[in-house]
């Protein structure tokens, strides 16, 4: 069998960076593209170029939070899944908590687990392939149904813009509540990092964030960044 460090050897070949590297140089020139688009389209519409660079900026921003964790769960899959692969499937997917949940039900259901000295390159190879499809479900039902998607929006809630945010709201804390249950009873320090992470936001979102309004983007990535630290803590002191 082989070892853990022979297994991200292959994982970590040149090959395969220059395999991902082409799938990211994709992503990166369709943002290129977009962005062109954009611009060309508000000219057309004779929007003023100060809106524009002023929407552009906030959008920049405001995309710096999320992509905080996206970045430390990119390290933590680099070291268990090969770096190229954790870099490629999060630059062009980006929901970190997908590809992290994909990555170790699949090395689970293969009897082994994500860092664990029995992950073979058999196993790597199930991660991979399971990465990939739980990929292709939505961008497939987006590329065939996205059209068709603002009619649907608009039926179940009826032009009430108020009553589809609180729909919305409601399955993304559904879906991610129970991604949270699952981790929080695997020990602990998951426990105490979905706790104190929980805190944390609610606390900088209640009482750092009115008064600095320009750290309302930074909020994700600081609680979570809180909620890691907490749960290294207890880690430590329970050894």
């Amino acid at each position: 069998m082989q070892s853990l460090q022979e297994v991200m050897n292959v994982g970590n070949q040149p090959m395969v960076w220059a395999l991902c590297g082409v799938t990211v140089f994709v992503s990166l020139l369709q943002s290129l593209l977009f962005t062109r688009l954009a611009k060309k389209t508000a000219k057309e519409a004779q929007i003023e170029p100060e809106v524009t660079k002023k929407a552009f900026r906030v959008g920049l921003i405001t995309a710096i939070g999320p992509a905080i964790g996206v970045f430390i769960v990119m390290v933590g899959l680099m070291s268990t899944i090969g770096a190229p692969m954790a870099w490629m499937r999060l630059s062009i997917i980006g929901a970190a908590p997908t590809e992290l949940t994909a990555a170790t039900l699949s090395a689970e259901a293969a009897g082994s687990g994500l860092g664990k000295e029995n992950f073979t390159l058999q196993v790597m190879a199930v991660t991979w392939i399971a990465m990939a499809l739980n990929g292709c479900g939505w961008l497939i039902v987006s590329g065939l149904f996205a059209p068709y998607l603002e009619k649907l929006r608009e039926k179940v809630g009826g032009g009430d813009k108020k009553w589809l945010a609180a729909i919305g709201g409601a399955a993304s804390l559904g879906v991610f509540g129970y991604l949270c249950s699952n981790e929080i009873r695997r020990g602990v320090g998951n426990m105490t990092a979905a706790l104190v992470g929980a805190v944390s936001m609610l606390f900088l979102v209640k009482f750092i964030v009115p008064k600095f309004p320009k750290l309302s983007e930074y909020a994700l990535g600081i609680a979570m960044l809180i909620g890691m630290g907490a749960a290294v803590c207890c880690d430590v002191a329970k050894m």
